[in-house]
């Protein structure tokens, strides 16, 4: 009798409420859903000593991070078409930054796109989807950008490729000219030329991330008048090359004191065709002579300092407008009703593997951060090593917002983990990246499947067929120790001690994520 209590209790309660005739519906969560591109676990919260991130570390200490995260693919679209999709790559068929998932099946339904089926008022500021691909279907108000920044000749543009100098604009306005006459169609729109960094000492909102921040601000004032619940996707674009923010964020950091990287090399044993060229470092100033990582070019400790102090700086930039818009929040009166999620899209290497950038199936490109406050939040400042992926967060963020879980979703619910941080989880997270032959060292075409387990990381490649989208012959797998070798310095697939381990993993690989999910959940 004692238990039925309640329950008696309840039901009483709900037929008092059937019988009124102005029924209240619960008060459904809002949705900050912020992304920083490029983002690697390069944080205080993520035990990096150097970082300073004091208002990311705090995010931490009131809701909950995850330390094994891992993207689908190391580079953005097809990272972020599979997160906002909640379908993998091979499902999406987005593999390279070129492929555009609107595109390839115009019937898709992204996360936002879902949410507002549900009521939630869905905006979109910055680098949700991949640069200029806003996708209007997915929002009732898309691409929204500050008001400075709305030039006819700018709306391809990416916030990414904008500095104060105005000797630096003119020389790109110069370059973007001459190298749209040469091909029309270009990544950023012909703008990503000039310096890699800069350092200019103004006012945050002088750079385009402070900019959409004030927006941003703006926006959630805005929506805090609504009757229904919001959706606001943020999206920052530091730290993402350039590293041009403003100069007391640089002035955060001494240089000597931030450590080079533990891994210089590319991994032993390792295929020609595992790193990408970094083409992206080279269409700066100064980096069109940079050679390929699998080459013997290495990079003068001076400009690997002056890179990786700009990355540290645009990180803690990104970190304060952040901190920004959650005390906003707070004086809205939104914070405690606001579900807020922060995360990468992919690591970056800075220096590691001989290479800067992302691009590759290693780990130091395929992890990355995510954390969580939500409201009624009851363990709060905890952290879970349960194995999660990006592709999770669609099922989560319904499942947290009290709303169906779309049952094509692909990811699994993270939600149990945020009372029990130690439950048994996935046995395992599954990637993938498309080597395409104009940066490949051997100029081939290959796809490489990547299964992250507890212990180990195993890579295997085929040859590739764009056309089909299909994968052909074998040809190389990489394994390593992720205890033992945790910066993943030495492929020991073919050492004949690790054969056994690698025809078990080539198995677990081959049954894919579907075998890989909790037994209770998915």
């Amino acid at each position: 009798m004692k238990n039925l209590l309640p329950a008696l209790f309840f039901v009483c309660l709900v037929s008092i409420a059937s019988s009124c005739d102005d029924q209240v519906d619960p008060i459904k969560p809002n949705i900050l859903f912020v992304s920083i591109d490029d983002l690697r676990p390069t944080l205080g919260a993520y035990d990096d000593k150097v970082a300073v991130t004091p208002h990311l570390d705090q995010l931490a200490a009131e809701g909950m991070t995850f330390r094994q995260v891992f993207c689908q693919a190391a580079v953005c679209a097809p990272s972020r078409a599979s997160l906002m999709t909640g379908l993998r790559p091979d499902s999406t068929r987005v593999w390279h930054l070129g492929d555009q998932f609107r595109k390839i099946n115009p019937a898709t339904v992204t996360m936002p796109q879902y949410f507002a089926r549900f009521g939630y008022h869905t905006v979109n500021i910055g680098k949700i989807f991949h640069n200029y691909m806003p996708d209007s279907v997915s929002w009732d108000e898309p691409d929204l950008r500050p008001a400075q920044y709305l030039r006819p000749e700018w709306l391809g543009r990416d916030g990414e490729t904008f500095y104060i100098s105005e000797t630096v604009n003119k020389s790109q306005e110069i370059k973007r000219d001459s190298l749209l006459k040469l091909r029309p169609v270009r990544y950023a729109n012909g703008w990503n030329t000039g310096p890699a960094w800069e350092a200019a000492d103004v006012h945050d909102t002088l750079y385009y991330d402070g900019a959409q921040t004030e927006l941003a601000k703006r926006t959630l004032t805005r929506l805090a008048e609504k009757d229904e619940p919001f959706y606001m996707g943020l999206g920052y674009f530091r730290p993402h090359l350039p590293f041009a923010v403003p100069k007391k964020y640089w002035d955060l950091y001494e240089p000597e004191r931030i450590p080079l990287a533990a891994n210089p090399n590319v991994p032993e044993d390792s295929p020609i065709w595992n790193m990408n060229s970094m083409y992206e470092l080279r269409h700066y100033d100064g980096f069109g002579h940079i050679g390929h990582p699998n080459s013997s070019y290495r990079m003068g400790e001076d400009t690997a300092r002056i890179l990786k102090h700009g990355y540290y700086a645009s990180v803690s930039y990104v970190d304060a407008l952040l901190g920004d818009l959650v005390s906003h929040l707070k004086a809205l009166d939104l914070y405690e009703n606001t579900i807020i999620v922060v995360w990468g899209d992919h690591g970056w290497k800075l220096g590691e593997h001989n290479s800067w950038g992302k691009m590759t199936n290693y780990n130091i490109d395929l992890q990355v951060p995510m954390m969580i406050r939500y409201p009624g939040q009851e363990k709060r400042g905890v952290k879970t090593y349960a194995i999660t992926e990006l592709v999770d967060m669609f099922p989560s963020l319904c499942e947290l917002a009290g709303i169906e879980v779309p049952n094509y979703a692909q990811g699994t619910s993270f939600v149990p983990l945020l009372s029990e941080p130690e439950l048994p989880w996935k046995k395992a997270a599954f990637s993938q990246f498309h080597r395409r032959p104009r940066v490949a060292a051997d100029g081939g075409r290959y796809m490489g499947y990547s299964i992250n387990t507890p212990a180990h990381h195993y890579i295997e490649w085929y040859t590739w067929d764009h056309n089909t989208g299909t994968r052909g012959e074998y040809m190389k797998a990489e394994l390593y120790d992720r205890l033992n070798d945790p910066y993943e310095k030495v492929n020991i697939a073919e050492k004949g001690e690790s054969a056994t381990l690698v025809k078990d993993l080539s198995a677990q690989l081959a049954d894919g994520w579907r075998k890989a999910v909790p037994d209770y959940g998915n």
